[in-house]
C-alpha cells in the first residue's frame, strides 16, 4: 500500500465493560471536536448513540454506534462498543476493523478482572490501545494500586502516560509524564491550564516516569543505554518510541479523567492524534497488501448489519484498500447508498476513500465479516474475522399470534444477520423454534427486535430438554396382527418381532430371519417403516434408541395382504413389545469445558459438581494468565441457566463452551419427576 495516498484518518473503538462511562465519553469528544453543539446525556435520552428504542429502554449500549468528527485536520472515525459481557461479539466484530481502541474502565480495584477478555481479545489482534480510567471523582484508591490490579490482567505492559494530581479526595489535573508539565483541568477552555509541578508529587512522578520509560526501553536499544548511562532522552524521542510501540501493540498507555466533565478528553484526544497508528498501517497489520493487485484496487470488510425496520439493510463497512463510490458493484452486489453516520443520522456520500469506515446500503445476501471487491477475485474469508462464541443460553419461542407464524423465519434470517450470534434452530426431536444467544439479555434483546421491527411478539419459555428412551431387557416373539375388513378387498398382516438393548450410542438396527416366505419380501420394508414410526415415540412420550428388531415369522393372506397392512402390523408388535422390555428414561450428556479465573475455579467447581456434573479434569488456560479451563460432563438439564450461575460466581466473565457427548438413564427419583410433569408417571 501507498500510505502518501490515505487520507488523514484514525478509526478507534471506544470499549470496556458496562456502565464504565464509553457513550459518555464519545459525547464529550464529539463536542470538544465540534461534531456537535450540545453534550447529550443518558438521562436525558439525547445521546449520539445508543439511541435504539432497545438500548433507551435498557439504559446501556446493545450495538455499535459509529460518529465522526474532525479534530486538528484529521478524520476520526468513532465506534462506541456495548460493554455487555453477552453483547462481546458486536464488539470483536468491530474491533477488527480498527486502527486503536480506547479501554474505559472505572477506578474500581475489585473489577479490573472483567478487562481480562477484553485485553486477550486485543493482544490476539494485536491492535493497538490505550486505558482511559474514568470516573477518577470516585476513586477510592492511590493511582498506584488501581495499577496494581489492572497490570496482572493484561499481557502487555501497562504504563502511566499522564500521573493525576489530586487536592483533598477531588482530582484538580495530570501531570503529562513525556513533557513532566503539571496541568489544571480547565473544560471550557482550548486547552488546560499549565501549572507548576507540585514538589509533594515530584518524586512519586519521577518514580512513574521511570517506569515508562524503562518499559519503553525493553523495545529500544538505544533508550535502554541512555537510562543506563542515566541520560534524559528528548521529548521527541520519547514520543517516537510512544508512537512505535503503541502502533506494534507492545504497550498500554493509561490516562486518567472524568468525561462527564470534559475533564481528561482533550489530552486524550491529543494523544491519540500523535501516538495511534494510522489507517495505512493497520491495513499493512492485517494483510491487505498481501492480497491486494494495485492501490485503486477496492477492498472493503463488512462490521456490521444493520436492518431497519423501514430504510433496509445497511452495512458498516471499512475500506481497506482503493475507494469505493456510490453504485458500484462489489462481488457482483451493487452498492444501493453510501452514507456517513452520526449515530442513528446518516449523511449520504458520492465516494469513500481508502481508510474511511462508511455505512453500504442493500448488499443483499452479504454477511458480517466479508470481504467485498469489485470482482469475485478475492474471497469472502481472505482477511481474517473475529470467531463467533459459542451459544450458552437458550429460549423455544413460540408467536403470540399463530398467524405470525409464516413470518418467523424471514425475520430470523434478518436478526441473525444483524446479530451473528443469535442462532436459531428448530429442533428435531421436541419441534421447538429454540433462540440461542450470549445470555438472558443477549436474548431478551432479540425478543424486543422481533416485537419492534417485525411486528412479531413472542412467547418465550425454556426449552424441552430432549430426553430420549432406551429398554433394559430382550423380549421375543411380540406377535403384532392388523386385519381390517371393509367392503371388497381388506387389510391383512401379521408379524412376530424380537426386541433387544443395544450397547449405548450404538443406534437402531432392523433384521430379518423369514423362512419359507411366510412375509413376502415386498413386504418387509413396510415392516421395517412400522417399527421406525414405532420408535418416533415411546411408551414414555420419548424417541426410543439403542435398539436391534428382527423379524422372526408371520403370516400374509394371498389377496388382503400390503406394505401398507404390514407396517400397522409391525406397528401393534412394537406397542406391544416395547413397554414390556422395560423402557428406561435417557438423558443427554454434554461435554462442557469451561473458562474463569484461577481465583474462582474453587467456586466453578462445586457449582459443576452441584448440577450432577462430573468433573473430568482443569489446569491453565493456555495463554492466559491466571485463568483456568475444566472440563466435564454436565447433564444437558441441568445446563440451561449455568451461564447465569456461573457469571454470578466469576464478575460476569467465566463462560463455557460445550457439545454434546452421549446418553445415559436419568436417576430413578429425577426420572419420576420428569415423568410426572410429562404426564407418563
Amino acid at each position: 500500500m501507498k500510505g502518501d495516498r490515505t487520507p488523514r484518518i484514525r478509526n478507534i473503538a471506544i470499549v470496556g465493560p458496562y456502565s464504565s462511562g464509553k457513550t459518555t465519553l464519545l459525547e464529550s469528544i464529539l463536542f470538544l471536536s465540534g461534531a456537535t453543539t450540545r453534550k447529550g446525556s443518558i438521562k436525558d435520552n439525547n445521546t449520539v448513540g445508543d439511541s435504539s428504542p432497545e438500548a433507551r429502554d435498557r439504559g446501556m449500549g446493545l450495538e455499535l454506534n459509529v460518529a465522526s468528527a474532525v479534530y486538528k485536520d484529521v478524520q476520526f472515525n468513532w465506534i462506541d462498543c456495548p460493554g455487555s459481557v453477552e453483547l462481546a461479539a458486536e464488539t470483536y466484530n468491530a474491533l477488527v476493523g480498527v486502527d486503536a481502541a480506547v479501554v474505559v474502565c472505572e477506578p474500581m480495584i475489585d473489577r479490573a478482572i472483567v478487562l481480562a477478555p477484553l485485553f486477550q481479545f486485543l493482544d490476539t489482534w494485536k491492535i493497538p490501545h490505550v486505558l482511559f480510567i474514568n470516573k477518577m471523582d470516585r476513586a477510592s484508591s492511590p493511582i498506584a494500586d488501581i495499577l496494581s490490579v489492572l497490570r496482572p490482567v493484561s499481557s502487555r505492559p501497562i504504563m502511566l502516560h499522564q500521573y493525576p494530581i489530586r487536592q483533598g479526595n477531588s482530582p484538580i489535573g495530570y501531570i503529562d509524564l513525556v513533557s513532566e508539565t503539571a496541568y489544571h483541568y480547565h473544560p471550557d477552555a482550548e486547552g488546560d491550564d499549565p501549572v507548576p509541578l507540585p514538589e509533594h508529587l515530584r518524586a512519586e512522578e519521577q518514580a512513574a516516569r521511570h517506569e515508562m520509560l524503562e518499559s519503553l526501553a525493553d523495545h529500544d536499544d538505544v533508550l535502554l543505554e541512555k537510562l543506563l548511562e542515566d541520560i534524559q532522552p528528548s521529548e521527541e524521542e520519547i514520543l517516537v518510541d510512544l508512537r512505535l510501540e503503541l502502533g506494534a501493540d507492545q504497550i498500554v498507555p493509561v490516562f486518567v479523567g472524568m468525561a462527564e466533565q470534559h475533564l481528561g478528553v482533550r489530552p486524550l484526544l491529543d494523544a491519540l492524534l500523535r501516538e495511534a497508528p494510522d489507517a495505512a498501517v493497520t491495513a499493512t497489520e492485517r494483510g491487505v497488501d498481501a492480497i491486494a493487485s494495485d492501490a485503486d484496487r477496492p477492498i472493503v470488510q463488512v462490521l456490521k448489519t444493520m436492518h431497519a425496520s423501514q430504510g433496509g439493510k445497511l452495512s458498516i463497512a471499512r475500506v481497506w484498500n482503493g475507494a469505493i463510490e456510490d453504485g458500484m458493484s462489489l462481488n457482483g452486489v451493487r452498492i444501493g447508498g453510501l452514507y456517513r453516520l452520526m449515530g442513528s443520522q446518516h449523511k449520504s456520500l458520492s465516494r469513500a476513500e481508502v481508510g474511511d469506515i462508511v455505512a453500504l446500503g442493500r448488499l443483499d445476501g452479504v454477511a458480517t465479516g466479508e470481504v467485498l471487491a469489485l470482482d469475485r477475485a478475492i474471497g469472502r474469508d481472505e482477511l481474517p474475522k473475529a470467531e463467533l462464541p459459542p451459544p450458552v443460553f437458550a429460549w423455544a419461542i413460540v408467536p403470540e399470534n399463530r398467524s405470525d407464524e409464516v413470518k418467523l423465519t424471514a425475520a430470523l434470517a434478518k436478526l441473525t444477520d444483524e446479530d451473528p450470534a443469535v442462532r436459531w434452530e428448530q429442533h428435531g426431536d421436541t419441534h421447538e423454534i429454540i433462540l440461542w444467544g450470549q445470555g438472558e439479555i443477549h436474548l431478551q434483546i432479540a425478543i424486543d427486535r422481533l416485537r419492534r421491527k417485525y411486528n412479531l411478539p413472542m412467547a418465550p419459555h425454556l426449552p424441552q430438554v430432549p430426553y430420549k428412551e432406551t429398554i433394559r431387557k430382550p423380549v421375543s416373539r411380540i406377535h403384532g396382527r392388523y386385519k381390517h375388513q371393509t367392503g371388497g378387498h381388506g387389510q391383512f398382516g401379521d408379524v412376530y418381532l424380537d426386541i433387544q438393548p443395544q450397547p449405548r450410542g450404538a443406534g437402531y438396527d432392523f433384521q430379518q430371519r423369514i423362512v419359507g416366505g411366510v412375509v413376502p419380501k415386498q413386504y418387509i420394508p413396510g415392516v421395517e417403516s412400522g417399527v421406525r414410526e414405532a420408535l418416533d415415540r415411546g411408551p414414555l412420550g420419548f424417541p426410543i434408541v439403542d435398539v436391534a428388531v428382527t423379524l422372526t415369522d408371520g403370516s400374509y393372506h394371498s389377496v388382503d395382504s400390503s406394505e401398507q397392512a404390514f407396517k400397522m402390523a409391525a406397528h401393534v408388535a412394537m406397542k406391544t413389545g416395547i413397554p414390556a422390555a422395560q423402557p428406561v428414561l435417557l438423558e443427554p450428556i454434554d461435554l462442557v469445558e469451561v473458562a474463569m479465573p484461577s481465583e474462582f475455579t474453587a467456586k466453578v467447581m462445586q457449582l459443576v459438581t452441584g448440577r450432577r456434573g462430573q468433573l473430568m479434569g482443569y489446569g491453565p488456560k493456555d495463554g492466559w494468565a491466571g485463568w483456568d479451563t475444566m472440563q466435564a460432563y454436565l447433564p444437558h438439564a441441568e445446563m440451561q441457566s449455568l451461564i447465569l450461575e456461573l457469571r454470578s460466581l466469576t464478575l460476569g466473565v467465566g463462560t463455557f463452551s460445550w457439545q454434546h457427548d452421549h446418553l445415559q438413564e436419568v436417576p430413578d427419583k429425577l426420572a419420576d419427576r420428569v415423568l410426572a410433569q410429562t404426564g407418563k408417571g
